[in-house]
C-alpha cells in the first residue's frame, strides 16, 4: 500500500524527484550536456569523428569547474585548468611511446596539480581538470609522429576554448534562474530544519540528537555561503533584491531556530500538554516555507504564509491563567514565563516567514541597506588570490601533504599498471585513485565504496551498449550524457556520478582508440577500479593530515570570532547604533561565528573516522560544540530582543549591562589572557541542554529587560564554559 502512486510516501518521493529536477545542479548539468553537445556536433561535421573526440576531453577538461556561480570571475574560474591542462595533454601525447618518461611527467605535474586544492572548492576543480587532461590523454593509441600529436593537442584546445565560450555565456544566461534556485534549495533545507526542531520537542518519531542539529547547521553554513556568492552579487534590479531580501530573512529564521534550542528540554519538562500545539506549530511553518520554495522552483506565485497568533495567543492565557489561579505555585509562574518566552520566539519565527511569502508575492518591499553598500564583503572572492601561496611550504600544511601523497600514489599505480596484462588500458587505475583520494580519510573512506558500486554497475552498462555496436552519433550522444548527469550530481548523489562516469570513460576510451573488446573491457574496468580505490585508501595514510594537528586552529578561531559576534551584537543596544537594520559589521562578525563553528563540528566529524590512537578528544570537542552553539543561541536571543522589543526596553538601565558582559565574555574568550572561568550554571555537551536552575522574571510584567539580562547572564556563563572547553581542548591535543 504505501508503494501505491497515492501514497503518502510515494506523493513524498515525488515531490522530492521534482525538486531534484528543478535544481540548480541538474540546471547545470544540462547546460554542461547541451555545451558538450554542440560543441561535438559542430566539430563533427567539420572535421570528423576523430577531431570530436579529442575534442571531448578538452571540453571535459574545462567544464569540472563548472558549477553555478556568479557571472564576476567566471571566465577566469573557467580558463584556468584548459590553459594549464592542454600544455600536459601534449606532453603525455609526446611521452606515450616512452613509458619511463612519461612517469616522471605524471608524478611531479600530479603534485603541482594537487597544490591547487590550497585555494580550497575553486581549487578543487582545477586540480581534477589538469588531471583528466594527462589520464584521459592515455587513452587513444600512441601518436604515431610529433605531427598526430599536436594535431590531437589542437583539437583538444579547440574543444577547451569553445566550451569555456559556452559555459561564460550560459552562466550569464542562467544567472537569474540560479538565484532562485540556489535560494529554493536554501529555503526547503531550513524548512527541514524546523520539522527537526518540532520532533525535538516532541521526541517523535526519533529526532536528532543536538550532534546531528550541529551536523545540520554545518551544512546550512555552507550552503548559505554559496547562496551569498550568487544572491548578493550586484543587487540591482527589483528580481535580484527581492531574492536577495528573502536571503537576509533566511539568515534571521536561523538565527531563531538557534535560540529556539534553548529552550527545548525545559519546554519538554515542564509543558508537556503544550508540546503538540508547539510541534505543529513549527510544522505549519515549515509546510509554508516550502511552499515559497516550491513556487520559487516553478517560478509561480506562492500562497501567503498562515496566521498563528490565535495559537500562541491561546498558550500564552492558559498559561497565564492557570498563574493567576495559583499565585502561591512558583512552578506555575515558571511555567507561564517559559511559555510565554517560548511562544514570543515563536511568534517572530512566523513573522519572519510571512514575510518571507510577501516578498517571494511581491507584496512587501526588501530592506538591503546593509547589503546594498558592501555586498562585495560576503562573497567569495572572484580572482585567484597569491595569499593560500605563501603558507603553503610548511611540512604540517594540508595541501602540501595531500599534494605529495597524491604524486606518490599516482606514482606507484602507474607502475603497477604497467606490470598488468592489460597495461594499454593503464589511465583507469589512475583516474580512480584522482577520484578517490581526498584530503581526509574519511572523505576517501565515502568515495570508494561509492565508486566501487558506481564502477560495477557503470561498466555493466557500457559493456553492453558497445557490444551492440551502435554509430559513432549514438556514442557520441551517450557521452554528453553521461557526462550531464556525471556533471549534475558530483555533490548531491555521487554514486550517480560513478555509474555515469564510468559509462563515459568506457564510451570516450572506445571512441578514441577503436580497438577495444568490451567483455574484457568489463574485467578490465573492474580489476583497475578495484586496484585504484586499494591504492587510493592505503595512500590516505601516507603523510596524513590527522584532524588532530590542526585542531588547535580551528577552536582559538571559534573563540575569537564568538568574542567578536558578542562584541558586534551586544553594541547593538546603545541608543545611537539600535535600528531596525543590523550594522554590517553585526553581519559580518555573524557569519564568521557561524563558520567557525561549523568548521568545528566538520573536522570532529571527519575525525571519526580515523584511528582512534591519533583522534582529537572527542568528547571534549563535542561538549565544546555543544556550548558553542548555546552561546550562539543566547547572542541570538539578545539580538531578537534588542532588534524587535525595543520598545519594552528600559534602555538607559541596560546599557551598561551590555557594556560588561560585551568585555567580561571578550575576556573569557581570549585564550591567551590568564583568566578566571566564570562560575557556569549550564552543564551537558552536545548531546543535551538540560535545564538551566534560575528564576524566570514575571510572566505578568510587560518589560522585557529582565529577560535580556536573564539572556546576559547566561551568556556570559557559557562563554566561561567555552573558555574552558577550548583550553582542555588545547591542552589534550598537546597545543596549548
Amino acid at each position: 500500500m504505501n508503494h501505491a502512486t497515492g501514497s503518502p510516501i510515494a506523493r513524498l518521493r515525488l515531490r522530492q524527484m521534482r525538486r531534484t529536477a528543478l535544481s540548480a545542479s541538474v540546471l547545470n548539468g544540462a547546460s554542461v550536456a547541451l555545451g558538450l553537445l554542440l560543441m561535438a556536433l559542430l566539430i563533427h561535421a567539420l572535421f570528423g569523428a576523430h577531431a570530436a573526440s579529442n575534442a571531448s576531453v578538452g571540453a571535459i577538461v574545462a567544464l569540472i569547474p563548472d558549477t553555478p556561480r556568479a557571472r564576476r570571475g567566471k571566465f577566469a574560474h573557467l580558463i584556468v585548468a584548459p590553459l594549464l591542462g592542454v600544455p600536459l595533454f601534449l606532453a603525455v601525447q609526446l611521452l606515450r611511446g616512452h613509458p619511463v618518461e612519461l612517469g616522471l611527467l605524471l608524478v611531479p605535474a600530479t603534485f603541482f596539480a594537487f597544490l591547487s586544492t590550497a585555494w580550497g572548492r575553486p581549487g578543487m576543480p582545477v586540480a581534477a581538470g589538469l588531471m583528466f587532461a594527462m589520464l584521459l590523454a592515455l587513452a587513444p593509441e600512441p601518436a604515431a609522429s610529433a605531427h598526430e600529436a599536436l594535431q590531437r593537442t589542437g583539437w583538444c584546445a579547440l574543444g577547451a576554448g569553445l566550451y569555456v565560450a559556452w559555459a561564460t555565456a550560459a552562466n550569464a544566461v542562467l544567472n537569474e534562474r540560479y538565484r532562485a534556485q540556489t535560494l529554493a534549495e536554501l529555503l526547503l533545507t531550513v524548512a527541514a530544519l524546523l520539522r527537526t526542531h518540532a520532533a525535538r520537542i516532541t521526541r517523535m518519531p526519533v529526532p536528532d540528537t543536538l550532534g546531528g542539529v550541529l551536523r545540520r547547521q554545518a551544512a546550512l553554513a555552507e550552503q548559505l555561503q554559496a547562496a551569498r556568492d550568487l544572491i548578493l552579487e550586484t543587487p540591482d534590479t527589483p528580481g535580484r533584491q527581492r531574492l536577495a531580501g528573502m536571503l537576509i530573512v533566511v539568515l534571521e529564521m536561523r538565527d531563531r531556530l538557534i535560540a529556539s534550542e534553548l529552550d527545548i528540554e525545559r519546554v519538554q519538562a515542564s509543558q508537556a500538554a503544550s508540546l503538540e500545539p508547539l510541534a505543529a506549530l513549527s510544522c505549519a511553518m515549515a509546510l509554508d516555507v516550502e511552499r515559497v520554495a516550491d513556487a520559487l522552483l516553478w517560478g509561480s506565485r506562492p500562497p501567503m504564509a498562515r496566521e498563528h497568533d490565535a495559537v500562541l495567543s491561546a498558550l500564552r492565557e492558559q498559561a497565564l491563567g492557570e498563574a493567576r489561579a495559583h499565585p502561591e505555585r512558583s512552578e506555575a509562574m515558571r511555567q507561564a514565563a517559559l511559555l510565554r518566552s517560548v511562544c514570543v520566539r515563536l511568534g517572530d519565527q512566523a513573522s519572519a516567514v510571512r514575510q518571507l511569502a510577501a516578498l517571494a508575492r511581491g507584496e512587501a518591499e526588501p530592506d538591503l541597506s546593509a547589503v546594498r553598500s558592501g555586498w562585495q564583503l560576503f562573497v567569495s572572492p572572484a580572482y585567484w588570490s597569491r595569499q593560500p601561496l605563501r603558507g603553503l611550504w610548511r611540512w604540517r600544511q594540508p595541501a602540501l601533504r595531500h599534494a605529495l601523497r597524491a604524486a606518490l600514489a599516482i606514482g606507484t599505480g602507474y607502475a603497477l599498471a604497467m606490470l598488468l596484462p592489460w597495461g594499454s588500458r593503464d589511465y583507469w587505475v589512475l583516474i580512480t585513485i584522482v577520484v578517490v583520494l581526498r584530503g581526509s580519510l574519511a572523505q576517501t573512506l565515502e568515495r570508494r565504496n561509492q565508486r566501487v558500486l558506481g564502477t560495477l554497475a557503470g561498466s555493466a552498462l557500457a559493456v553492453g551498449l558497445l557490444a551492440a555496436q551502435p554509430p559513432v552519433a549514438v556514442l557520441l550522444g551517450v557521452v554528453v550524457l553521461a557526462q550531464g548527469l556525471a556533471h549534475a550530481f558530483v555533490v548531491r548523489r555521487y554514486v550517480v556520478t560513478a555509474v555515469a562516469g564510468s559509462v563515459l570513460g568506457l564510451v570516450l576510451a572506445h571512441l578514441l582508440s577503436a580497438t577495444s573488446q568490451p567483455a574484457f573491457d568489463f574485467a578490465e574496468r573492474v580489476g583497475d577500479t578495484l586496484l585504484g580505490a586499494a591504492l587510493a585508501w592505503g595512500f590516505s595514510y601516507v603523510l596524513p593530515s590527522w584532524e588532530r594537528m590542526r585542531i588547535a586552529l580551528t577552536v582559538r578561531r571559534v573563540c575569537r570570532a564568538m568574542a567578536a559576534h558578542a562584541r558586534q551584537s551586544l553594541a547593538l543596544a546603545t541608543l545611537a547604533e539600535v535600528t531596525g537594520q543590523p550594522e554590517l559589521a553585526w553581519r559580518l562578525a555573524r557569519r564568521e561565528a557561524y563558520d567557525a563553528l561549523s568548521a568545528l563540528v566538520q573536522a570532529t566529524d571527519r575525525a571519526l573516522a580515523e584511528p582512534r590512537a591519533v583522534q582529537p578528544p572527542m568528547a571534549l570537542l563535542e561538549q565544546l560544540q555543544g556550548h558553542g552553539y548555546q552561546l550562539l543561541g543566547q547572542l541570538s536571543a539578545v539580538q531578537s530582543i534588542l532588534l524587535l522589543r525595543r520598545q519594552r526596553l528600559q534602555l538607559q538601565a541596560i546599557a551598561a549591562p551590555l557594556a560588561e558582559a560585551a568585555g567580561t565574555i571578550e575576556q573569557q574568550l581570549d585564550l591567551q589572557r590568564p583568566c578566571e572561568p566564570v562560575a557556569a550554571r549550564v552543564e551537558g555537551g552536545r548531546d543535551a541542554m538540560p535545564a538551566v536552575p534560575e528564576d524566570l522574571p514575571d510572566p505578568f510584567v510587560a518589560d522585557s529587560s529582565p529577560w535580556l539580562l536573564r539572556r546576559l547572564a547566561l551568556a556570559v556563563a557559557l562563554a566561561g564554559e567555552v573558555r574552558v572547553d577550548a583550553l582542555a581542548v588545547l591542552r589534550e591535543s598537546g597545543a596549548e
